[in-house]
Formats: C-alpha cells, sequence, structure tokens
C-alpha cells in the first residue's frame, strides 16, 4: 500500500512510543470477506442507477451514492485493519447491516422519495457514529484516514434528515466534500494533539466529578490514547478485493443483459469484446498496478492520498460496467448518452491511472506522452465522434486503448534488461 504516515511527529504529539507492528503477514478474514459481500450489493444496485437514458442529475446522484457506500465500506475496512483479532464481531455485523440498508435503499432515492432517501441518510449516519465510537473505545487515533472520527462530514447528512430534494442533495454533496477536506487538510500531528486535548479534558472532568460525589480517595486521572495506522499489506489486499467486486459486477451486468436479448452477430461481437475489455482493466490494474490502481507502486503515495485515488478509480470502474451492461440492449450503435459514459469512465480510470504515476514523473517522462495522454484523450474522442459507429466496434477500440499500456510497460521492461 502508499507510504504510512511518518512517526515520529504523530507519536511526539500523542505523547507515546510507536505500536509495535505484526510482522506476521495477513490476509482477510471470514469476517471480513462476509462484510465485502455487502459491497457487492451496494455497487450492484448504484451501477443499476446509470441504465437508460441519463442526465446531469443522475450523474451527480450516482457519484454522491457511490461516494457514501464506499466511505461507509472503508471505516469498517480500516477498522478491521487496524483492530486485528480484536476486530468485534458484533460491530462489523451492525455496519453489514447498516449498509445493506443503504443498499436497499438506492433504487428509492433515485426515484426521489423521501422515505428512501431518509433512510439511506440515516443509515449512513448511523455507520459513521458507529465507525467513530470504535475507535473512542480502542482509545486510538487513526491518522491514514481522520474522516472516519470526525464528524464535520457527517454533520450535513444530519441536517437533511429533515430537508427535501435537491436541498437534500446539496447536503449530501456538502459532507462528501467536508470529509475530503478534512483527509487532505488535517495534518496527522494536529489531528492527535487535538485528540489528546480533549482525552485529557475528559479524564479531569471524570477525576473532578468524583471528588464532588464525596470519594475521599485521591485517583489521578487516567489519560492516553495510542496513534493507530493501517497495515499495509493487508489493506491493500482488501482494496484490490474491492476493485475485484467492481469488475465482478462488470461481467454480472454483461451476463444478465446478455441472457435477456435474442443472440446474434451483433450480440456476440460486443459480448466477447466486453470481456476482453474487463480482462484487460484487471491485467493493467493488478499486474501493472498496486492495490487494483493501475501504475501505482508500493509505497510511493501517503495512505490519505491512495484511499480516495482508490475510490474515484473504483466509481469509473462501477460506470464502465454499467455502460457495458446497457451496450447489450443496443447492439446496431450506442446511444449518445451510453457511448459518453462508456468513454468517459475509462477516460477518469486512465486519468486517474496518471495520477498515480506523477510521483514517479521524473524517472519517465515519455510515459506521459505515449501512455497517460492518448490513453485518457482517445475515449474521449471516441465518445464525441462515433456517433453511428457499432457498439461491437467501440468496445474493440476500447480494448485496444487498454492494450496499449500493457504492450508499452511490457516493451520497457524488455528494453531495460
Amino acid at each position: 500500500m502508499p507510504a504510512e504516515t511518518p512517526r515520529s511527529d504523530v507519536d511526539a504529539a500523542a505523547g507515546q512510543k510507536p505500536e509495535p507492528h505484526d510482522s506476521q503477514e495477513r490476509h482477510a478474514s471470514w469476517l471480513e470477506l462476509f462484510f465485502d459481500l455487502v459491497a457487492v450489493t451496494a455497487v450492484a444496485q448504484v451501477a443499476h442507477l446509470l441504465r437508460g437514458d441519463l442526465g446531469p442529475s443522475d450523474l451527480g446522484l450516482y457519484a454522491l451514492l457511490f461516494l457514501a457506500l464506499w466511505t461507509a465500506w472503508i471505516c469498517f475496512t480500516l477498522y478491521g485493519n487496524v483492530a486485528g483479532e480484536g476486530t468485534r464481531t458484533r460491530t462489523v455485523l451492525l455496519a453489514m447491516f447498516g449498509m445493506a440498508v443503504m443498499a436497499a435503499a438506492v433504487h428509492g432515492v433515485h426515484e426521489e422519495e423521501d422515505q428512501h432517501a431518509r433512510v439511506f441518510a440515516l443509515a449512513y449516519v448511523l455507520i459513521r457514529v458507529l465507525a467513530n465510537q470504535s475507535w473512542q473505545r480502542r482509545r486510538q487515533v487513526l491518522v491514514d484516514w481522520p474522516a472516519a472520527q470526525m464528524s464535520l462530514g457527517v454533520t450535513p447528512w444530519i441536517v437533511s434528515l429533515w430537508a427535501h430534494a435537491p436541498v437534500r442533495y446539496w447536503l449530501w454533496a456538502l459532507g462528501v466534500a467536508l470529509d475530503l477536506y478534512v483527509t487532505f487538510a488535517v495534518s496527522a500531528r494536529e489531528f492527535v494533539k487535538r485528540h489528546k486535548e480533549e482525552d485529557e479534558q475528559e479524564a479531569l472532568e471524570r477525576s473532578g466529578s468524583r471528588t464532588e460525589g464525596g470519594s475521599s480517595r485521591s485517583t489521578p486521572p487516567v489519560t492516553g490514547i495510542a496513534v493507530a495506522r493501517s497495515q499495509a499489506e493487508h489493506l491493500s489486499e482488501r482494496l484490490g478485493l474491492f476493485v475485484l467486486i467492481v469488475l465482478g459486477e462488470g461481467i454480472a451486468q454483461v451476463v444478465d443483459a446478455v441472457s435477456d436479448v435474442a443472440w446474434h452477430r451483433d450480440v456476440w461481437t460486443l459480448g466477447v469484446a466486453s470481456f476482453f475489455l474487463l480482462a484487460a482493466v484487471w491485467t493493467l490494474s493488478f499486474r501493472h498496478g498496486y492495490s487494483g490502481v493501475p501504475h501505482l507502486a508500493e509505497g510511493v503515495l501517503p495512505t490519505r492520498a491512495a484511499l480516495p485515488l482508490h475510490c474515484f478509480l473504483s466509481g469509473c470502474l462501477a460506470a464502465l460496467a454499467a455502460a457495458l451492461g446497457s451496450a447489450v440492449e443496443h447492439p446496431d450503435s450506442l446511444s449518445d448518452g451510453t457511448r459518453w459514459l462508456m468513454c468517459s469512465a475509462l477516460a477518469g480510470y486512465f486519468l486517474l491511472s496518471g495520477l498515480a504515476w506523477l510521483p514517479d514523473a521524473h524517472q519517465e517522462g515519455r510515459w506521459l506522452r505515449w501512455v497517460a495522454l492518448p490513453c485518457t484523450g482517445l475515449p474521449l474522442l471516441l465518445a464525441a465522434f462515433g456517433t453511428g459507429v457499432r457498439t461491437g466496434v467501440v468496445i474493440w477500440l476500447l480494448v485496444l486503448v487498454v492494450l496499449w499500456p500493457i504492450f508499452y510497460d511490457r516493451r520497457r521492461r524488455t528494453e531495460l534488461r
């Protein structure tokens, strides 16, 4: 996974020595894999929002719901990552139930039903509160993802329980924006220092209340918080599993759509092309990347920067999955909306992979000119000028775009030997 937050300053702010990390290799537990099943359902529900004719409001709502579901998922993914064998099964199952409720409410939110929207927001708020309580119970401060323990981004969601559309959605967007602000603007040292001060204040208040209650025994206040950091390899595995879930949703969308139409040459062509496109994306993400993010190297980005990158990239892949499912319904030629969705999703995927590569830009500038820019621009050109092009041809052209960086990387490795 990405580089860890520097320990010296953070540990000094907490007034403690760094906690030793278990050197034993860890893998996702059965509980964590069970928890990830709800992510499968959530991704499927949100991806279905992108079927049919789309407008800007549909895309905006998709982005909001996906970000909310991903945030709920990552809060407890990080909890399990840090807690390890100390993970409370009941806590994870409660979070899993909350995410299932959110997933079930997605369709109603899309239909602008107040009841479903309020249930979605309430479930999200309760999940975030549960995540915060989990860290408080462990007396730990998670420096890699401060939003998991700060209520700033949750406040607009609470207010939205009494709001109606479209104000409700603007409040949700504000909550997401505040979480992103906390992620990038709040330094680890300041975050730990603030929690330490709050912890000491609470301890003094508890000590004072005992004294006022007539206790003759003088007991010093008990303080102390631990700085929690994610375990890189285990977190990388969990993030990669999420990307696999999204790619699997692409396969499911295509299979489901193909099973409902008459099979002829065009359907065979786009079905095979869709499979090759998803397989090529898998190859680029995992054999030429890290944690499911293409061109990301281990230890290059700090965790709090890599996690939003993973979120946005997964959102692009989920949109691509939805577009492939819709494409089967139009084997002759894609509608403008579906073509733009498919091509823009892939362009976003390459744009984000280019951001993952930026820390190494000084080593090989040619990659930007020969891979990142063409792979981002060509899908957009195809979206703009691909009117009337047969659906299978469009998808096969996108396959070639994805194969190009794979071929380029292999050629470069051969030259360096």
